[in-house]
């Protein structure tokens, strides 16, 4: 089985605002020496996992990160006939194993990223505990679980401060997107109109101004498939079906900020592939020098590709097999991409 399975992606994004700063500005980082467009893998990961195409693909095998396990815990048990008191009570108790309980609340302080098999035996201890009215005992609290089958968890990890034994190492590392060439950030100064205006009145409504900029990103993400599947407890199909489902997201999926202003959704127009045991590494460096001129999308594919064999020069083969789709000039197939990437 394939130890390493790395994607590089170039994506072109039209004016947009895919991910925002605390301003509401794009997000930027500099690198080069000079400012570029950045998303970050937060946003990335989160995009991806949540999307239809993934969920669809995964269904039945997607966690839940939430702080209101306690507070939906709660609202079952009254639903099933337990006093508000005790429900209460009964389910802080149960929401404490996923995180420290918030001063005389449900919740807990922080995300908590939950299995489906964590959930199915959360809803039977709510079950068991309405039918006897009676509060949880010590060993029927040991809910969590250090395998999975979900996975999201699988691919990204898990954090429990409290109970770090069921801590979950992410098989997945996610790059933050950052644009090839640099970039100046522009506003869109925009104005709304009241549609009950009279003839004679004049003036907008709402004023306001949002900040856009254009690039095409280059993207990076590596699994480990091995800890993949020891994550997911030794399941190879369910580990091979979610690379091919992130892969598909990756390349197809755009981040959801300010959709609906500028629909920016975008396909990777280059996506290359490689397998092997070799230590892994990013392409970036081909991006530090900016790159400049009309055509950008080639200039970039040729600078990866040429920084793919000069990294091999060097170090000797970094990858076992390779390949690769270029949508700008029609070559390669998606669907056998995937299927070397599941092989």
């Amino acid at each position: 089985m394939t130890k390493f399975i790395q994607l590089h992606l170039l994506t072109s994004y039209p004016p947009s605002n895919l991910n925002r700063d605390d301003l509401g500005r794009p997000k930027t980082a500099t690198m080069g020496g000079t400012e570029r467009l950045r998303v970050s893998s937060q946003s990335l990961k989160r995009t991806w996992r949540t999307s239809d195409l993934f969920e669809n693909a995964m269904s039945g095998h997607i966690g839940t990160r939430t702080k209101r396990l306690g507070s939906e815990a709660e609202a079952k048990l009254i639903a099933q006939g337990v006093s508000e008191k005790n429900a209460k009570a009964w389910a802080i108790m149960i929401a404490s194993e996923f995180g420290k309980a918030k001063k005389d609340s449900t919740e807990i302080e922080q995300l908590a990223h939950i299995s489906p098999e964590e959930q199915q035996l959360v809803d039977s201890l709510i079950t068991t505990l309405a039918a006897e009215n009676r509060a949880p005992e010590e060993k029927e609290l040991m809910l969590l679980r250090a395998k999975t089958k979900a996975v999201d968890i699988a691919l990204f990890g898990r954090m429990l401060a409290s109970s770090p034994e069921y801590n979950i190492e992410a098989a997945c590392q996610v790059a933050h997107g950052i644009s090839v060439h640099s970039v100046a950030i522009e506003d869109d100064y925009f104005t709304a109109v009241d549609d009950l205006n009279s003839a004679g009145d004049q003036g907008a409504a709402h004023i306001g101004e949002a900040g856009f900029a254009a690039a095409l990103f280059y993207s990076y993400i590596c699994i480990d498939k091995e800890l993949l599947v020891d994550n997911l407890d030794g399941d190879v199909e369910l580990a091979t079906k979610a690379v091919a489902a992130l892969t598909e997201a990756a390349v197809k999926v755009s981040p959801k900020g300010k959709q609906n202003t500028f629909a920016s959704r975008a396909y990777a127009s280059y996506v290359l592939a490689e397998k092997g045991a070799q230590q892994p590494r990013s392409l970036s460096v081909a991006f530090l020098e900016p790159i400049h001129g009309n055509q950008q999308a080639v200039d970039a594919i040729a600078k990866l590709t040429r920084q793919v064999e000069n990294f091999d020069k060097v170090y000797g083969d970094c990858a076992d097999s390779r390949m690769s789709l270029n949508a700008i000039t029609g070559e390669g197939d998606f669907n056998a991409l995937k299927n070397f990437i599941a092989d």
